[in-house]
């Protein structure tokens, strides 16, 4: 009964969303899905939405969960949270992870600063790396949060990161926890927040969240860039994801021979979200196709390697 009456109080904007939205495949409530793989199993790493959050600010706490077969997912706990830290007690918004010489290091917005803290696992428990933040708000005049992780064939690792219409990257050490030389402002249209970094046949690819008004709601959908180098100059592509919800943010990855979009899409509030994944393909040129969300999301893994083209 409960249930039912918050169906009915909500927005009917959300209400017809409803209707279309996929499958979730993670439990409620999370959202900014950061993908990746390692040690024979398939990994996400969201933000977590508290059950009948109202703010931004009661995001506190981060968790992961593991996958054989990337349809069934295993909640491998909390792996850190606001208490852990001494610099910053809000703002535990979209962080990154990555594994890199046999530890796991875990990027984290807290506070709009970004730190980095460290785990022999890949499930944690992860520990405060430096006691302080890696990039301090408004350095270089970037608002700090949403951290990428993106290490390039030649084993150069860029931290990217930023938000509200700021964004830029720095070179890492290969500690992965120090600074290698001066933040970098870029210069990508459109940019709100949230960037994702890839790389596909010497080309790479800045996707992340424009702001936009539709039918008189504000919304984000997501676009991308494409350049020859880590750092620009970027190409314009335009707009190939839409999630029909007040706000994105996804990240994009390869596994085995195909390509993938983790995103997370508005429950029953802005507040409360839930992440899903779609296929990704591009076209004969390089450019990513639109993608649309489905009511089914994706096959098993496994299932899709003995399913007949």
């Amino acid at each position: 009964m409960i249930l039912k009456l918050r169906i009915f109080l909500i927005p009917a904007f959300l209400l017809s969303f409803s209707l279309i939205a996929q499958k979730p495949i993670l439990p409620d409530f999370h959202a900014d899905p950061s993908a990746h793989e390692w040690d024979g199993k398939y990994w996400i790493y969201p933000s977590t939405d508290e059950p009948g959050s109202t703010s931004w600010n009661q995001m506190r706490r981060w968790q992961c969960y593991s996958s054989a077969n990337l349809v069934d997912w295993k909640h491998e706990g909390e792996i850190f949270n606001l208490d852990s830290i001494k610099w910053a007690d809000k703002a535990a918004f979209a962080p990154d992870c990555m594994k890199w010489n046999y530890k796991y290091y875990f990027f984290f917005p807290a506070g709009f600063n970004i730190g980095v803290a460290v785990s022999n696992r890949p499930n944690g428990p992860f520990s405060d790396a430096l006691g302080k933040p890696l990039i301090k708000n408004r350095e270089a005049g970037i608002v700090a949060f949403d951290p990428c992780i993106f290490i390039d064939t030649d084993s150069v690792p860029y931290l990217y990161y930023g938000g509200w219409k700021t964004v830029g990257v720095v070179k890492l050490n290969s500690d992965l926890i120090s600074r290698a030389d001066t933040i970098v402002k870029l210069n990508l249209k459109d940019y709100e927040e949230g960037i994702w970094v890839h790389k596909r046949k010497g080309i790479y690819y800045f996707s992340y969240p424009a702001q936009i008004n539709r039918n008189g709601l504000e919304k984000q959908v997501l676009v991308y860039c494409t350049s020859k180098s880590p750092l620009g100059p970027f190409k314009y592509q335009g707009e190939f994801f839409d999630n029909n919800s007040r706000n994105s943010h996804h990240s994009i990855v390869q596994f085995r021979n195909k390509w993938y979009l983790f995103y997370h899409i508005e429950g029953p509030s802005p507040y409360e979200r839930r992440v899903c994944v779609e296929y990704l393909k591009y076209d004969k040129n390089g450019k990513i196709k639109p993608v649309s969300m489905t009511r089914k999301g994706i096959r098993s893994i496994k299932e899709s390697i003995f399913k007949k083209k």
